[in-house]
């Protein structure tokens, strides 16, 4: 797998994150069989995607890009989607987030 790829790979693997943990907190405390169900094969699908970037790609960075996409994708769809809030000092650690995931991909 060509570096793109492995970079495409660990972007798709970081929203898959995101869905997985939507999708868990849908599945209230995994008594919804269909997002529980959901929540896991969107866990498995971003572990495997996350592994073949690996192949390419140094692991510090891959984890650091994949949890980063997952917890910043995480908190932004909780603010759009399900009313989390959404203060000034929330949104400004955010943009560190995804200031240090662009960043890992740049150096990279």
């Amino acid at each position: 797998m060509s570096t793109g790829l492995s970079w495409g790979a660990l972007i798709v693997a970081g929203v898959l994150e995101i869905a997985f943990a939507i999708a868990l907190k849908s599945s209230q405390g995994l008594s919804r069989p269909g997002w529980a169900a959901l929540s896991l094969a969107a866990l498995i699908a971003s572990v495997m995607l996350l592994s073949l970037a690996l192949r390419q790609l140094p692991v510090g960075t891959a984890y650091a890009v994949w949890t980063g996409i997952g917890a910043a994708g995480t908190a932004i769809v909780g603010i759009a989607v399900l009313g989390d809030p959404a203060s000034l000092a929330r949104l400004a650690c955010l943009a560190l987030i995804l200031g240090g995931v662009i960043g890992l991909r740049a150096v990279s």
